[in-house]
Order: structure tokens, then C-alpha cells, then sequence
């Protein structure tokens, strides 16, 4: 470790400081992005089982309904709400990722956010303010303590995200730049979250801790609660006993298209972000001319080494756990089943004759020092013929009209079962002019149901 180098009051200044007028239209059109597909995913998380008994849970413990549970008409106090809505984000994983950090940005900050938004009336300029202030934060820690942290086991979306919510939440309560790294380092004593967990319900629930325990943390740092202004880089801090790697230059370092939030990856597939390539490739052989499922001998791919520890339950039993099945999610692409729809992800599919056939021809060859979102299919036909593909899943849009356009469409296929049609386009205005909104409730009572 390296104390002498202020990274977390550095940090922290710049969440501080960030205000909506110093966003570039870009940047804030992100933004309404990012909360539009949240939307969308939260929306149908909502219906998950788990969602449902954390809900339960929170009911039952009571307290003052100050924030909207997205997708119920229950109203909890803003913590709680947080995680909630966090877990419901996660559940479905069909939420977007960002890579510098390692995990997925949007469902630890956006809960977080709202819930305190609407407690406090503020309104849409604001709450883009602190989603982009926590956005960078959480890149920016992401990257002090990469590759070793998500390797050594740590899930980067309950660890890292757990600062990026106490910043984004320290920004919207107007915190200074002191207040904001005691906020910081409450919340880096509570970062926790396993890898162990990935295909349980447990995965879901490190984006609801992560949203509540960043909240909590700015909520006690406005109270003139103490912490360690150092957490990042002290003896025994978050770095030290997280990772091995410790890359203050990196973090501190300006992002190479000038702000984190322009590398937001978001997903087409509901499932794991490293099976979205191989299941592209996949897609991309299925398209070849010819081309028959069932007259295939085997199916090579190839991804980076690091997906053997995230997406590899070869025998998936579940659908939560095919989303985690690199197998699996390849089999279902060359078979011809729509991999966006979640209805996709059953127990019925995963134990589908056919496609099991399928999945048990599929081998894996995982790859050292490869790109963690490039995949390479071969795939050999009954006559002996070979046909190739190659995809990259970690390369941002650059059409962000297209981009909306896609977000829209994902968003009305998830929502509109929900809310409705007429009440989901609705909803889907509003995240438009989020910019010009008094206050963001009027957003969140178009999140419940009629």
C-alpha cells in the first residue's frame, strides 16, 4: 500500500464537487440511459420470489413510508426501499455492467438515489448529478483494485458498489468533500459480498446491501457520524485486505473517452455478461446458411480464463443457474431460443432433452490473457464442414440514438406487463425530460401499478 497517496479524499472531493451543469449533454443523455433500463429491469425483478420476501421482510419491520417499492404499491423508508429495489435490479441479471469496476454500477447506485430523492423532494437534475458522481467513484475504485480483487472472490457489485452508492447518496445531500470520504469509509467497513453466492438469490441481494449500506453510510456521514478519511489506502483498509493490486495511478487517471459512464456496457441477453458473446457467436453460426442444430458433432468455445469462476455450472438445474451456464446459454442460441426473453431461463429449459444433448456437446476452453468479453466458437457439422465466429461484448455503442432506440424496445418488453402499455410509455417519458422534472416522484408513482 502506498498511504502517502490521498486516493480516497481525492475521491471524495470530486463527488463533492460534481453538479449537473458540468455534464455534457452526452454524459446526462447516458444517464437517463442507465435509469430507463433499471427501470425496465427493476420492474420485472419485482415479480422475482426473492424481491417478494424482501419486501415481506421490510413490511414487517415498519417504519416511515418515505420511498416507492418499484413494481408494488407498498412505500417503505428510504434504507429499506434501497434494498429492495436493489435486489429486485439484480435479480433478473439482465442489469448493465461497466467493466473498469467490474460488475454492475446501475442497481447499486439508482436504489440508492431514488429512494433518497423522493424522501427529500429533489428533483431530476439532481439525481443525475449524484448517479454520475457515483458512477466515476466506482470506476475509479474498481480500477485502484483490479485484477485482484474480483479474482481473490470478491463480488465487485456488493464491494465497490457499496462506495459508489455512499457517493452518489453524499452528493445528492449536498455533503462536502470531508463529509463525503467519512461517508466513503462507513461504507467501505461494510463492503462485503462472495462470488460463492453467484446462482442464488444471495447474488441479488449484495445490490440491495450495497444501495442500503451506501445510503446508510452518507445518512450518518450528514450526521457528523466518524470514520477513517482514508479508507481506501490505510493499513488494514479496503484495498489492503481486498486485493493484492493497489493502482492509485489508475484510478486517478482521467477515463480514456473522458468520463466512466461512457464505457456502460448494457445487456440484451438476461443472463450473465460473460455468456453474451459466446451466445452472439452463437447466433452468428445459427444465421449460416444451412445450418441444423441437430446434425452438429461438437461445439468448441473459447473465452477468457476468468469466466471458469463466474458462468461455468456446466449442469444447470435452475434458471437462475442457466443464466450462469456458459453451456447452456450457447446450447439455447444455436437451438434458436430467444435469449432476451426471460421466460427463456426455467427449470424446463434447463432440463429440455434437446437441449441438454445440445449443452453436452458444447467444450470450453477457457484462455489465459484473453480479453474478459471476446468469445470464439467453432462449431463442426455432421459432414465434417467447420463454421466460425467471433464476437466482443465489452465494446460500448457509439450510436447513442440507436442505443436508446434498443433501450426502448427492452424496456416496453419488460415494463409493459408490469404497468401496462399506456402507463409504461408513460413512465418511459418521464425518464426522458428526467433533466426538467421538480421533483422525482412524479417519476416513481408511475412505477407502481395501477
Amino acid at each position: 500500500m502506498a498511504p502517502s497517496v490521498p486516493v480516497t479524499a481525492e475521491l471524495a472531493r470530486r463527488a463533492a464537487a460534481l453538479r449537473h451543469d458540468d455534464l455534457p449533454e452526452e454524459v446526462r443523455l447516458l444517464a437517463r440511459h442507465c435509469l430507463l433500463d433499471w427501470l425496465a429491469v427493476t420492474l420485472a425483478g419485482s415479480r422475482e420470489e426473492l424481491a417478494r420476501i424482501l419486501a415481506t421482510e421490510a413490511e414487517e419491520q415498519g417504519g416511515a413510508p418515505a420511498a416507492t417499492v418499484i413494481g408494488n404499491r407498498l412505500r417503505l423508508p428510504a434504507q429499506q426501499a434501497a434494498l429492495v429495489n436493489g435486489a429486485a435490479s439484480h435479480a433478473l441479471d439482465y442489469d448493465d455492467v461497466n467493466l473498469t469496476m467490474g460488475g454492475h454500477p446501475t442497481a447499486t447506485l439508482m436504489p440508492a438515489i431514488l429512494a433518497l430523492a423522493e424522501a427529500r423532494g429533489a428533483g431530476g437534475a439532481r439525481v443525475i448529478a449524484a448517479f454520475v458522481a457515483g458512477y466515476e467513484t466506482l470506476c475509479r475504485i474498481g480500477a485502484l483494485v483490479a485484477p485482484g480483487h474480483y479474482a481473490r472472490g470478491f463480488h465487485s457489485t456488493a464491494t465497490i458498489g457499496s462506495f459508489g452508492a455512499a457517493a452518489a447518496a453524499a452528493n445528492l445531500l449536498g455533503l462536502g468533500a470531508a463529509r463525503t470520504a467519512s461517508a466513503l469509509g462507513i461504507a467501505g467497513t461494510q463492503a462485503a459480498g462472495l462470488k460463492s453466492m453467484f446462482g442464488t438469490m444471495c447474488k441479488p441481494l449484495h445490490a440491495g446491501k450495497a444501495a442500503q449500506n451506501g445510503l446508510f453510510a452518507a445518512s450518518l456521514a450528514a450526521r457528523g457520524f466518524t470514520s477513517r478519511d482514508d479508507v481506501l489506502e490505510c493499513a488494514q483498509g479496503f484495498a489492503e485486505t481486498q486485493s493484492p493490486d493497489f493502482h492509485p495511478e489508475r484510478a486517478l487517471a482521467p477515463p480514456r473517452r473522458g468520463w466512466h459512464l461512457a464505457d456502460n456496457l448494457f445487456k440484451y441477453h438476461a443472463a450473465c455478461y460473460l455468456t453474451h458473446a459466446p451466445i452472439d457467436c452463437a447466433r452468428a453460426v445459427r444465421a449460416e446458411p444451412g445450418f441444423d442444430p441437430a446434425g452438429l458433432r461438437r461445439v468448441l468455445l473459447r473465452v477468457d480464463e476468468g469466466a471458469a469462476r463466474v458462468c461455468h455450472i456446466p449442469a444447470p438445474r435452475t434458471g437462475l443457474e442457466a443464466k450462469f451456464s456458459l453451456r447452456l446459454t450457447t446450447a439455447m442460441a444455436l437451438a434458436g431460443l430467444d435469449t432476451a426473453s426471460l421466460d427463456s431461463y426455467s427449470e424446463r429449459t434447463a432440463a429440455d432433452p434437446r437441449l441438454v444433448a445440445l449443452r453436452d456437446r458444447v467444450e470450453v476452453d477457457f484462455q489465459p490473457d484473453w480479453p474478459h468479453t471476446l468469445a470464439e466458437i467453432e462449431v463442426t457439422l455432421a459432414d465434417g464442414s467447420v463454421l466460425r465466429a467471433r464476437h466482443d461484448s465489452g465494446v460500448p455503442a457509439d450510436d447513442l440514438a440507436a442505443q436508446g432506440r434498443r433501450l426502448q424496445a427492452k424496456f416496453m418488453g419488460l415494463a409493459a406487463p408490469v404497468l401496462g402499455g399506456v402507463q409504461a410509455e408513460r413512465l418511459a417519458a418521464s425518464v426522458a425530460s428526467l433533466d426538467r422534472l421538480g421533483s422525482i416522484a412524479e417519476l416513481t408513482r408511475l412505477c407502481v401499478p395501477a
